[in-house]
């Protein structure tokens, strides 16, 4: 995309490696370095952002990965360069295990190995906020025509709750971490049970969002109990609705499934697997931009095993942008014969530096699945 730079990082931390050595000192100094824009307009906010770590059963993996299916050599270093980077936070959107299940024996077993992983983060001044995802919020099972489909379980939104509940939110270590504290804060602001949304369990610590900053961030589970592969567009309207009044300089939103799929190649049977995000429901799907477009506001999302920030209503002269980051160590979307772009099969994560202007800027990181050195992969403004 033609606004975006690319360069290059020095240096990396080789997998699996916590020797602190002269590369790591000069990626460091790079991210460290401020332009004199930055000194006249200070970025008083970071967050890094990506999701999909969980692994495949049916992948080759090491004997560690085979009892907790989390992708560890590749999610270990992701989080290890995050560390580096300082962020204020961590928004990790969604598969965090491989979960599909109702027993709350594996549930706590995956969720405590991936919390294990992130706890780092948090003793180093990087808060990390959970975003629920499908393999969280479903389970797989037969309709009427023996057909496999997924539906979010009750229990499953239970164990999310008892597994990452201390996270949504901890307001005096949100302060600490990030030097604001969260303000217009209220886990009871959630789409209502029974409502207009037609969510049918209670969706506390599932959908949330606070200020702080000057920004607004949101949270919201697009696999609810009978909403499954849907954004709450009518507690989101007015959500963002009062941000704007409160005067928000952007708002961050945050999900699981992206609202349009990545379109990566046009070979018939890689297009048949392409999808199954919001645009399973396309009325949804509008309702839902329409609020990004009309609030000023950004999504962030993940489920495709891919990175890819686009305008998805460019043509039609919309300019807000989706940042699909599926590639925390998941197994890649798009297959080695298909590719157009050797981006597609990188592992990647999002920088976003806030100013205080309300200038929101995006740095796009990534190495490859050899594990070379970090590039970025693409840096440009939102607004």
């Amino acid at each position: 995309m033609n606004p975006r730079k690319q360069k290059l990082i020095i240096g990396c931390l080789p997998a699996l490696s916590l020797v602190v050595s002269v590369q790591t000192l000069s990626l460091q100094a790079t991210i460290a370095q401020a332009t004199p824009q930055q000194k006249n307009d200070p970025v008083v906010f970071t967050f890094a952002t990506v999701g999909d770590s969980r692994e495949d059963p049916a992948s080759t993996l090491s004997a560690q990965d085979a009892i907790w299916l989390q992708n560890t050599k590749a999610w270990s270093r992701i989080l290890r360069e995050i560390q580096q980077q300082k962020p204020n936070a961590l928004f990790f959107n969604g598969d965090m295990i491989m979960g599909y299940t109702k027993d709350q024996n594996i549930l706590n077993r995956q969720y405590a190995f991936w919390r294990g992983m992130v706890s780092h983060l948090m003793e180093t001044g990087t808060y990390v906020v959970p975003v629920p995802g499908n393999h969280e919020m479903q389970i797989k099972m037969k309709d009427e025509n023996k057909k496999t489909i997924k539906r979010a379980q009750p229990e499953n939104e239970i164990a999310w709750r008892n597994n990452m509940g201390d996270l949504i939110l901890e307001e005096n270590l949100w302060k600490n971490l990030t030097g604001q504290g969260a303000t217009s804060w209220n886990v009871e602001n959630k789409p209502s049970t029974n409502g207009p949304d037609g969510i049918t369990t209670n969706q506390k610590q599932l959908s949330w969002s606070f200020d702080s900053h000057g920004f607004h961030f949101v949270i919201m589970n697009t696999d609810a109990v009978g909403l499954d592969s849907h954004a709450p567009v009518h507690w989101l309207e007015a959500d963002l609705k009062d941000a704007q009044k409160r005067g928000a300089k952007w708002s961050m939103v945050f999900g699981h499934k992206m609202a349009f799929p990545y379109i990566y190649s046009t070979d018939k049977d890689v297009l048949d697997g392409i999808g199954h995000g919001l645009d399973e429901f396309p009325d949804n799907q509008t309702a839902f931009w329409n609020l990004i477009e009309k609030n000023h506001a950004t999504y962030f999302c993940g489920h495709q095993h891919i990175y890819h920030a686009s305008q998805p209503w460019k043509n039609k002269g919309g300019k807000a942008w989706q940042v699909l980051a599926g590639t925390a160590g998941s197994p890649f979307e798009a297959p080695k014969d298909s590719l157009k772009k050797t981006n597609n099969r990188k592992f990647a994560w999002v920088k976003i530096s806030l100013h205080q202007s309300g200038k929101v800027h995006a740095d796009t990181f990534a190495f490859d699945e050899a594990f070379g050195k970090t590039e970025t992969l693409e840096s440009w403004d939102i607004n």
